[in-house]
């Protein structure tokens, strides 16, 4: 059972301890082990410079890593170079991964207008949210929100002010003004992969010094990004055995077949790996429960 505490460094850590120790576990006639306790996670915004930290409260319970969405926006906006994320995690002065709740944008980010990457944004931000899902570093949490144009805008709604219905076409994606992240081909396949290679790490982190790299997760996974204005081109390293792969970023593995590209992996791991600047996608991914 999920509980998000709003405005939580507006409350002092021991009173939200006391509340905390009070609940009770969860009920195992829902089918809770017995002894299992709520999973908490707490919205404390602390880019650095504020007077309440989140190491104040990440004893309780996991913590809102709020300069996570704001590297990765910078970065995907190109006013970082991607090479450096061989690194990303403590070393760029985010919290400990054990406690961080992650995530690109939420409902206030992606409307402050401080170039928070958000729907708008789309093959950018379904790279950042490729990268965070591929990337061994806290609890991820998937944005799915509605259009808006202005700041205080709320939720489609009929001339009666009830709220529309969500309707989706065949590929899942939704319409009535519904924008339905979660429903993107690019992002539930990269939960998926996120799936796949959980409890693996980071291997043979690739990068052309510039904006493409790549990386595997352990055996099970292996992700590319091209954010540069020419076409990645390259053989390299997927660390996956020998086969033909669906790319799951381009298409869906449906049976035998792939709806997007394929990529052969050689006997030694390596694959020729294609993206191209004008792409729908900057991103490619594979994971061994997409082998064909």
């Amino acid at each position: 059972m999920l509980h998000r505490v709003d405005a939580a460094k507006h409350m002092w850590p021991d009173q939200l301890k006391q509340i905390y120790n009070s609940l009770n576990d969860l009920n195992v006639e829902a089918g809770f082990p017995k002894g299992s306790r709520p999973f908490i996670y707490q919205e404390v915004i602390d880019y650095g410079g504020e007077g309440v930290k989140f190491s104040e409260y990440t004893g309780m319970g996991h913590v809102t890593e709020f300069k996570f969405g704001k590297e990765l926006s910078r970065s995907f906006r190109g006013q970082n170079l991607l090479k450096w994320f061989r690194n990303f995690g403590p070393e760029w002065n985010l919290m400990n991964s054990d406690y961080a709740l992650v995530f690109v944008d939420n409902h206030d980010t992606q409307r402050a207008g401080d170039n928070t990457l958000n729907y708008k944004d789309s093959k950018q931000y379904k790279m950042a949210v490729g990268f965070m899902l591929s990337w061994p570093y806290g609890t991820k949490r998937v944005m799915s929100s509605y259009d808006f144009t202005n700041h205080d805008q709320g939720p489609p709604h009929n001339p009666d002010m009830s709220i529309k219905s969500v309707t989706t076409n065949p590929d899942m994606t939704c319409n009535n003004g519904w924008i339905c992240e979660h429903r993107w081909r690019q992002i539930y396949n990269m939960v998926r992969f996120a799936n796949a290679v959980k409890g693996t790490s980071v291997e043979h982190f690739w990068d052309n010094g510039s904006n493409q790299i790549s990386y595997c997760r352990g055996n099970k996974g292996f992700v590319a990004f091209n954010l540069d204005n020419y076409d990645l081109n390259q053989k390299l390293m997927t660390c996956l055995p020998a086969g033909t792969y669906c790319d799951v970023i381009s298409g869906n593995k449906i049976g035998n077949r792939c709806t997007g590209k394929t990529i052969t992996v050689n006997a030694d791991g390596t694959a020729n790996i294609s993206i191209g600047r004008n792409e729908e996608d900057g991103i490619l991914a594979l994971h061994d429960q997409a082998k064909l």
